[in-house]
């Protein structure tokens, strides 16, 4: 298959589904180079369809509605789906594994029996559970809109150097402090910029925040005062808990568990960062909520 054989399938693939049929023929010739533009076309079948379900469950409806508009749109997601497959390590190496697998044909990634990376196999967990959710979802708030995007960037560049995915940190914080309505105020009034809660003992020397809260002894709610940390900025809160989590003994099975969020959750509250009962719920749900606005904004950035 030539290189502008491949070109014009991979781009008539996102407004002529007769295009897959042909793509399917030359992969079943056991051609290594037709499985790998295979396996791009069903992911960005798959993109589209995530897309569309973010779309659906995050954008009203409005008077300039039309089916003029609409196809506009259909075609716009069909192309950012086209542009956003065949990224290494996405799913369409585990698709291509699959098939080579499944035909005896030997690829740089796959040989015998050998299992795909773990970023692979995660990358396609997360996917699939945003699609889920997005169409279950309630619609997220202005409040968590905003908080997701004012703190996204803080999140991204501590991600950078501890490898806690930032959505995961945004969402924790959210669920903290309920997407910033109820941060941890110092006396006076002025913020302690704390969004995750982290309680100052004995061997914390900086500026601390007392404050009423909850705990859960036994099961039962009971209101306590307690001293947090404070600081200087939000992204000193961001660095702070990133430490925490990848230093601390307490928490080292938890900052394995990033590929999924509720296993990360639970692995949180196993190790006690949280006295809620049902903490895990809660944070992977905030958690999901984030991905998803992270992901339209994503979706947005990339249509403009």
């Amino acid at each position: 298959m030539s290189l502008s054989t491949s070109t014009s399938m991979a781009n008539g693939l996102a407004a002529d589904a007769s295009s897959l049929n042909k793509l399917k023929l030359q992969a079943g010739q056991s051609s290594p180079k037709a499985i790998k533009e295979t396996a791009k076309q069903f992911e960005s079948l798959f993109m589209r369809e995530l897309i569309k379900s973010m779309r659906e469950a995050t954008m009203k409806s409005g008077m300039l509605d039309n089916p003029g508009s609409n196809l506009g749109t259909d075609l716009l997601d069909q192309q950012l789906a086209v542009n956003m497959s065949g990224q290494p390590g996405g799913l369409s190496d585990l698709i291509a594994a699959q098939l080579s697998r499944q035909m005896g044909v030997a690829t740089p990634n796959t040989k015998g029996d050998a299992t795909l990376p773990a970023s692979t196999t995660s990358a396609l967990q997360r996917a699939s559970s945003l699609a889920a959710y997005g169409k279950q979802a309630p619609r997220p708030t202005l409040g968590q809109t905003g908080f997701v995007e004012k703190h996204t960037q803080a999140a991204i560049r501590i991600e950078k150097e501890t490898g806690i995915p930032a959505s995961y940190m945004v969402g924790q914080a959210g669920h903290e402090t309920g997407w910033g309505q109820h941060e941890i105020k110092l006396r006076g009034g002025k913020p302690s910029f704390n969004l995750f809660g982290i309680k100052a003992d004995a061997n914390w020397k900086g500026k601390v925040a007392e404050v009423t809260t909850t705990e859960y002894v036994g099961g039962v709610a009971h209101k306590q005062v307690a001293k947090f940390r404070a600081y200087d900025s939000y992204d000193e809160s961001f660095r702070d808990y990133a430490r925490l989590i990848t230093t601390s003994p307490r928490y080292a099975q938890a900052k394995t568990q990033t590929s999924s969020a509720f296993a990360f959750a639970s692995g949180l509250q196993k190790a006690g960062y949280a006295t809620d009962p049902h903490y895990a719920a809660k944070l992977s749900r905030a958690i999901e909520t984030t991905q998803r606005l992270q992901a339209r904004t994503q979706v947005a950035s990339q249509s403009l």
